[in-house]
Order: C-alpha cells, then structure tokens, then sequence
C-alpha cells in the first residue's frame, strides 16, 4: 500500500480519505483523477483531470500503482438515467480493466447498502451473505447492485488481486452534503406516514475503515454501518425543523410531480426514492468488527448528532 489510485478524489468520501492517509508514513504517493479540480492540494498527491470512463492504466502504469480505490460515481440523481448508469457502471469496467492490466495488487470497491434494495421481506438485519436486490426503479440501488454483479468473475480471472468491496450506509458528518441532507435542512420537512430508522455511519469511522482494510489486505465483501438507528423524527429535530407527515401515496404523487418538473426546491429525489424510507435495510456490522477487530467509534444517533451540530454552528 504505498502507491495509492484514488477514482473520484474530488468527492466526499475520497476527498476524506485522501486527507486522512495522506498522514500515513507507509503511503509514497496517491494519484487521483477526477472531472473537477480537487479542493484540496498535497505534497504527496498527484491529480489528473479525467472521466472514469476515459482511459487509466497508462497513469498506474507510469506511477507503479499497487492499490486502488474506486469511489468515482454519480450518487445525487439525475434526469439523464442513461448517462448516470454509464458512468457508473461503464466507468467501473473501465477501472476494473485497467487494475487487471497494470498488475495492481488491490482493489477496494466502494458499493452501498442500497445494493440490498428496499424491499418489505429484507432481513433484519442485512448480511453480507443477504440477496442483492437494489431497486430497478432507482437508479443508484440498480448500479451498485449491477456493478457487484461483475465482480465474481473479475475475482475469478485476477486472483492476483484482493478485492475488497464496502457496503456503507448512509454517510454523515460535517461533510454530509447530498439531496437528504440538504431535504432535511429544510424548515418544514415534509415525510411520509411511516418511515424506518436510518442508520449511518460517520465519515470519520468510514475512512478509517478503508485505510484497515487495505493495511490489513482484506479481501471480501464487508457492510459498513453504526449500532443503532435514529428515526424520521429524531433526524428533523435534531436540525430543530418541523416534520409534516403525509399519506404514502399523495406524497409519492407530489414528488413524482415535482421530480418531473424539475422543480429541485421542492425534491432532489425521484418518487421511487422514497421507498428507502418506507422499507427497512439495516445492515449488520459484525463481520467487520470481527474480522478488522473495529470498535465504531460513533452510533447511528451519535454520527448524525454530529452532522446536526455542524449544521446548527453554520
């Protein structure tokens, strides 16, 4: 681990993970490419200004790359469906193909929790060994669960190579930035009838992982999320905003009305979203406490309540 590519350096998680192993004696160099300028500058960092999908191995050829992490993707949705599944899952090739030919020795992938899906009949909680069933009619559950469909026969042809792949739960901290937070931010915020518990993991606790996991050599699939949950209501609160409940339908009705008009002060989601807050998809952490002997330092409530007070100081 002392040739670091990082894809997508210019993002949330990468750009904690950047600054966090870059402090790390054992790191030489991290190469990062992205399609926007990073907001931040290190001596050890060399960026270069690319698409995911554009060509890579020459740039790990030239710095002698032995690890990889792949975190370029189209979270937030868009309109565009066609391109969003380009980029994540095309790009996703053309990295894996590019660690193939380099000759990298690892590989950390990271996926989401969402690649379960958000189904009535979900286990409680969700297992690495749990059926992966993200939702066709949301975008981003489709391509993460897609995209880890490719893996098996990768794994297979490059046993070279440890895989490692990371099933996070909703991120947060001070960085948490993305059309749920901003929903949640809002004065009135406007829920469905019934909703599940939310889990999350903080950003603190999730680059650190990373960093085990590839010290450490790990390969395998491993979920990334904080004991505990915190409900609809708590997460309102907790930001001191007013939740307003509304039927399930008439609400999906309202967002679907919203979404395809784009009319982003109202939702950054498309309808189908909200079925992650309908349906359960708690995800168990005990391979990774067990295998990487992790303790988290933050719960679900204590990673949010972090965020929520970030926000409040602002």
């Amino acid at each position: 681990m002392e040739r670091i590519f990082i894809t997508g350096t210019s993002g949330y998680i990468a750009g904690k993970l950047l600054s966090f192993i870059s402090g790390k004696t054992e790191v030489k160099q991290i190469v990062g490419i992205d399609i926007k300028d990073p907001l931040i500058r290190l001596e050890k960092f060399t960026f270069f200004k690319q698409d995911v999908r554009e060509p890579a191995v020459h740039i790990m050829k030239e710095h002698n790359i032995d690890t990889v992490v792949h975190t370029a993707y189209v979270v937030p949705p868009i309109h565009d469906e066609k391109l969003m599944e380009d980029v994540n899952v095309n790009g996703t090739m053309n990295i894996l193909s590019a660690c193939s030919e380099a000759g990298v020795k690892q590989l950390l992938y990271t996926s989401s929790a969402t690649a379960y899906g958000f189904h009535p009949d979900n286990d409680h909680p969700l297992t690495e060994d749990s059926p992966l069933r993200g939702n066709d009619d949301f975008t981003y559950s489709k391509t993460k669960k897609e995209i880890e469909g490719i893996f098996p026969e990768f794994v297979s042809k490059n046993p070279e190579i440890a895989v490692t792949i990371i099933r996070p739960a909703f991120v947060v901290g001070p960085g948490f930035d993305d059309p749920l937070a901003r929903h949640l931010r809002k004065r009135v915020v406007f829920l469905p009838s019934n909703t599940q518990p939310f889990q999350f993991v903080h950003e603190d606790d999730l680059v650190e992982i990373i960093y085990l996991l590839l010290k450490k050599g790990t390969a395998g699939a491993f979920n990334v999320g904080a004991d505990g949950t915190v409900t609809s209501d708590e997460m309102v609160g907790l930001l001191g905003n007013i939740s307003v409940r509304l039927p399930f339908h008439l609400m999906y009705l309202l967002t679907g009305i919203a979404w395809n008009l784009r009319l982003s002060f109202i939702t950054e989601f498309p309808a189908t979203a909200l079925n992650m807050a309908r349906y359960s998809w708690i995800v168990s952490n005990g391979k990774l406490k067990e295998e990487l002997n992790y303790q988290y330092k933050y719960t679900s409530l204590e990673a949010y309540r972090d965020f929520a007070e970030f926000v409040k100081k602002r």
